[in-house]
């Protein structure tokens, strides 16, 4: 038996590789599917199914390419409805992959048909659950995304602790727990940094399985959660009735343009720029209009949380050797309507003699002076509610940049705004957002609060 957890980053997700005896399964693919089938390849294996512990909102699931590639069986748990052929498992429904099986637990809350998948080794022994996004480590699902008909956010919050108490908290303490995502997620509140813990452990340390009662898990479950991103609801769609094939999406992104090309294209398609360099880079010379979100960061929920239409154009501008890249990290997020990018990058847009805009930055030593001399200066906390409520400047204002799309036109274009985060990469996105939105006197801090915090002058 192999199981291999393959954990994305950006996205804070985790999918799974099972192989037994020759065939294998994928739990919860991502969009780019060649990874899954190079590794069964490698074990002379064939992938015989693909199970989905639910609807996924915050990516799209490479489910139905997959499919079409390898032949396997897609497999949803109870109260799913696809688009698209699938098998839907009834509660306790075994499947037998080599010398294991997995048993398909029915356990909504986080969405109606959550499935939490159990798998036995040969000898029938409860060896690790693969739990999607109804039980994390640190924390459970929120509950807030799906609610059907009259039923809450409280409704589901119940039935999530039904799920838990029934079907997950029976098994052995010594089974390992194998969730759908680790901090970073919006999916969850409390995530912790580890991707995988045993079940008794969670019994111990996990502030929703202490809870004494239905109510206080409600409760606990409910309270704190930040609206989800405007991009969820649509990567579920996209999850439940299909979507074009990767494969399209990168021939049609693919496409190099000179700078005349590039020019022009954008002036006709009316596509956003997308520029995906460090905001340091980015900040010392930039297209006009661009908006920075660097690879080098979670790009892909940013673009997910900040532009608003999944079927925008965009055209990219990208380190060289990074267009595929951006591509395929656009695409997990159901973005397929990249229709180039910049060839030779901004070097060859200089070189093209055209020309190129900068954002100002200081860093918190200067900040400080400039402070000093003008006490009542706009100095925007781009950070989240929680991080600022923790520790924060008396003289900045929250603006989280979750919210960006809310509370940009609270500014006026005539002043001057002094913007940080944590350590400078949101500060940039929203800087950049800020500037081609026509609010041209921004200034970033680089370094965010960490470098101010350390500033002996704060």
């Amino acid at each position: 038996m192999k199981i291999e957890q393959i954990y994305t980053g950006c996205l804070a997700e985790a999918a799974y590789y099972i192989e037994s005896k020759g065939e294998a399964a994928i739990i919860d693919p991502l969009r780019e599917v060649q990874s899954y089938l190079k590794r069964a390849e490698k074990d002379d294996a064939t992938i015989k199914y693909i199970f989905e512990t639910h609807f996924h909102a915050d990516f799209v699931s490479g489910h139905i390419d997959l499919a079409q590639k390898s032949g396997a069986k897609i497999v949803y748990g109870p109260t799913a409805d696809t688009a698209f052929e699938s098998y839907i498992a009834t509660d306790g429904e075994v499947f037998k992959l080599g010398e294991i099986t997995i048993t398909a637990l029915h356990t909504p809350g986080h969405t109606p048909e959550s499935t939490t998948y159990l798998l036995k080794d040969k000898d029938g022994k409860p060896y690790c659950i693969f739990s999607g996004d109804t039980l994390f480590i640190g924390d459970v699902g929120r509950p807030d995304l799906a609610q059907q008909g009259d039923l809450t956010t409280e409704d589901m919050a119940a039935t999530l602790y039904d799920s838990l108490q029934h079907k997950i908290l029976t098994l052995p303490d010594e089974v390992l727990v194998y969730p759908a995502h680790g901090a970073g997620s919006a999916c969850g509140k409390n995530m912790s940094a580890e991707t995988f813990d045993t079940l008794g452990r969670q019994k111990q340390l996990n502030y929703a399985l202490m809870a004494i009662s239905k109510e206080q898990f409600v409760k606990e479950v409910t309270e704190g959660i930040l609206p989800p991103p405007q991009y969820f609801a649509k990567n579920a769609s996209l999850n439940k009735h299909g979507y074009a094939s990767v494969d399209l999406v990168y021939e049609k992104g693919l496409n190099p343009l000179s700078p005349d090309d590039f020019e022009l294209l954008a002036q006709q398609s009316g596509a956003l720029i997308l520029d995906t360099r460090d905001p340091e880079v980015f900040a010392d010379g930039f297209i006009a209009s661009a908006v920075n979100i660097g690879l080098n960061g979670q790009f892909a929920p940013w673009v997910g949380a900040l532009i608003a239409d999944l079927q925008q154009p965009i055209l990219l501008v990208v380190e060289e050797g990074k267009e595929g890249e951006a591509l395929m990290r656009l695409a997990r997020v159901g973005y397929d309507n990249t229709i180039g990018y910049l060839s030779g990058g901004l070097a060859a847009w200089k070189l093209a003699g055209k020309g190129v805009e900068e954002i100002k930055s200081l860093s918190a030593e200067e900040f400080v002076a400039v402070l000093k001399n003008n006490p009542g200066i706009n100095v925007l906390d781009v950070r989240k509610p929680g991080e600022y409520e923790t520790e924060h400047f008396d003289f900045a204002s929250n603006k989280p940049l979750d919210f960006l799309n809310e509370w940009t036109n609270e500014l006026k274009k005539e002043e001057t705004y002094y913007i940080h985060c944590a350590g400078g990469y949101r500060s940039m996105i929203a800087a950049s957002i800020l500037s081609a939105r026509g609010i041209d006197q921004v200034i970033n801090i680089t370094g965010g609060y960490s470098a101010m915090k350390n500033n002996a002058s704060f």
